[in-house]
């Protein structure tokens, strides 16, 4: 008979996430660098945690990926997981971030984790509406390849909007577009549970599954950021 264990005590997940990170994602001087700067420069506390940041990693390389497009650049801790996905195709991450001091905390961290940068990762400045159609003509013109991966962890209010672009400036088939945090958003608009509902954001979910360019699923994850999840699409 197997033991009883109290899944909703609220130390659990940490302890899974502690136990499973000291295994198979050790500390590194690069990736802790990153954290730690980070928040010494007041970023806030919101980046993958080391077991996303390698699970999102893995997802690159298995992929395939040879260009990824990031919405989203913080601290540049993705960023640098990225980078070491795809170290060695001949190919570059693309990162976009609205605001100046974290594109700077950013290139700090991925310059002394060895990143060249923007030979390897290059950080767009500006507002992704913004950024994404000058990335769309680059690409028209022939001076940009498309994107293998676009990893999204941006605003919500544009979330959709950012998934489309995501579609429209991929290779093709087999081409993938990760949206974080999307759990956390159907929680939050009242989509699911008990929380009043929310109808000046749109949900994501019921976006994405009316659009026949994509396959998709949504994941739920457990672990010390509590109860969230993120949605996943392949391009047909």
């Amino acid at each position: 008979m197997l033991p009883t264990i109290d899944l909703v005590a609220p130390s659990l997940p940490s302890w899974v996430d502690q136990e499973k990170e000291s295994r198979l994602v050790p500390d590194t001087p690069a990736f802790t660098h990153a954290y730690t700067n980070s928040t010494a420069h007041g970023i806030p506390q919101i980046a993958l945690s080391p077991a996303q940041g390698k699970f999102t990693s893995l997802l690159a390389s298995i992929s395939g990926a040879k260009n990824v497009l990031e919405l989203g650049t913080l601290g540049g801790y993705s960023a640098l997981w990225f980078a070491q996905a795809i170290k060695g195709r001949g190919g570059k991450v693309t990162s976009i971030e609205i605001n100046k001091e974290r594109r700077d905390v950013a290139i700090e961290n991925l310059e002394y984790a060895g990143v060249k940068v923007p030979e390897e990762v290059e950080i767009l400045l500006g507002a992704g509406l913004d950024v994404l159609p000058r990335l769309a003509e680059e690409i028209d013109q022939g001076k940009r390849e498309r994107f293998d991966f676009t990893f999204i962890d941006a605003d919500w209010d544009n979330q959709a909007a950012y998934f489309d672009w995501g579609v429209k400036l991929s290779r093709g088939k087999g081409s993938v577009i990760y949206v974080d945090n999307v759990v956390r958003q159907l929680l939050e608009i009242g989509a699911v549970g008990a929380a009043e509902k929310d109808t000046t954001l749109e949900n994501l979910v019921d976006t994405v599954a009316k659009d026949d360019r994509v396959e998709a699923v949504v994941m739920q994850t457990l672990g010390s950021k509590d109860m969230d999840g993120f949605l996943f699409a392949g391009l047909k």
